[in-house]
């Protein structure tokens, strides 16, 4: 079996999907965003070791698709495996035009512009916030009172979120937003989402992170990540994903029904499926429903069944048809994604060994390479690095991670 996975050439995936590929024995080919005329210069295995690696033009999805379909008619795959927001919706596009199987490109697209997700889910009286949308040359208003969240519709990870608190708040935020999205690689491309900014009520609470599949409509959940450290802004940066989920049952439930409504009502069906989710005093909220798996290298918290499976392996497996399913591991599991602290230029890193001497902690990955320039969120899209624990329960794992982290020390200089 072939099968064609879509990176961007700054993807932290594309190792644990080729490793995934190779041992279930599939032939897998590679498409990125890398430049066309680059790409001629030297041979793809220098690139990624596959038998085919093409170039595509992320920034036009309907180009992006035709050249993979114009390249299927000599290389057919039995598959097409996105790893992001952006390749999701191109695969959906080729899927669609080959037979393959795959979401609609209607679906994928409401899954990833964040004004489509809130009024197909509100239609579907699948619990949002209150929202609006301006333009980028608009004067903002709340959509019902304070505190409320700027948001751009196409962007993900946090980036470009900033919560107001006031009116002076929000036109602060606002323009900031707008500042990021008229930047020359944001504002490139076809698309007039770009060009668009949400504005929605601020929903207190815990939240939490699916990461499931779909299959036919049907959700198989995968795992229920705690978010322990509260996301209450003005930022909204990720630290500590931490499964399972210590809720009740009776909220996880509650959670899981919600995010396969949600799925629903955005016409989703196939393949893998992360989501945020709050818990509050009135029940559980949807923050986003994307048609991808869970970003950078979290992955790695997740081991399936006695072969010690990857998250990637289940989803290439689904892809093809496989419907064997595959426990998560017992024990716990999480993930630190180390924040950026500020801006700078990172100079050195210390304390690694310290780190990776905390019980219970499995891998410290730096993938900021020193001298590196560091953009913090909300303009920021990237992680110093992480930080990954096991144990029995998800207590010690939180316990091991906020150690390690503590541990490491990074020297920043500033950009004269």
């Amino acid at each position: 079996m072939r099968v064609l996975l879509l990176f961007s050439t700054t993807s932290y995936r594309a190792d644990a999907f080729l490793a995934a590929a190779r041992r279930l024995d599939v032939e897998a080919s590679v498409a990125t965003d890398r430049c066309h005329e680059l790409a001629k210069l030297w041979p793809a295995e220098s690139h990624f070791p596959t038998h085919l690696s093409l170039p595509l033009d992320f920034r036009h999805p309907d180009r992006a698709a035709e050249a993979i379909v114009a390249a299927a008619q000599s290389s057919p795959w039995s598959a097409i495996v996105p790893s992001s927001d952006e390749t999701a919706l191109i695969a959906s596009l080729a899927t669609e035009r080959l037979g393959l199987p795959g979401n609609s490109p209607e679906a994928t697209y409401a899954a990833r512009n964040k004004l489509q997700m809130r009024e197909r889910l509100r239609a579907a009286s699948v619990p949002v916030p209150e929202f609006a949308v301006f333009s980028l040359t608009d004067t903002p208003s709340p959509p019902e009172a304070f505190p409320c969240v700027v948001k751009p519709l196409l962007l993900s990870a946090s980036r470009g979120v900033i919560r107001a608190d006031d009116p002076a708040s929000l036109r602060e935020a606002f323009a900031r937003v707008t500042t990021l999205l008229r930047r020359p690689e944001l504002a490139a491309g076809e698309d007039p989402a770009r060009e668009q900014i949400l504005v929605e009520s601020f929903v207190d609470g815990i939240e939490v992170a699916l990461e499931g599949i779909l299959k036919g409509g049907a959700l198989e959940v995968l795992a229920l990540f705690d978010k322990p450290d509260p996301l209450d802004g003005p930022y909204f940066e990720e630290t500590l994903y931490v499964t399972p989920s210590r809720l009740p049952k009776r909220v996880l439930e509650a959670l899981v029904e919600t995010a396969e409504r949600a799925a629903l009502a955005l016409g989703l069906r196939e393949g893998p499926v992360h989501a945020e989710l709050r818990w509050n005093d009135r029940g559980p909220w949807v923050i986003e429903v994307a048609a991808r798996p869970i970003g950078g290298l979290c992955s790695r918290t997740l081991r399936f069944g006695l072969g010690d499976h990857s998250l990637e392996e289940l989803i290439l497996r689904r892809a093809l048809g496989d419907s064997t399913r595959l426990p998560l591991q017992s024990g716990a599991a999480g993930v630190m994604m180390i924040p950026i602290p500020r801006a700078g230029v990172l100079q050195t890193v210390a304390g690694e060994t310290e780190a990776r001497a905390v019980a219970g902690i499995e891998a410290v990955e730096i993938t900021t390479r020193i001298g590196e320039k560091l953009v913090p969120l909300p303009e920021g899209a990237s992680y110093l690095g992480f930080v990954f624990a096991r144990a029995d329960g998800p207590q010690a794992v939180e316990a091991a991670l906020r150690e390690a982290h503590a541990r490491l020390r990074f020297s920043i200089a500033a950009v004269l």
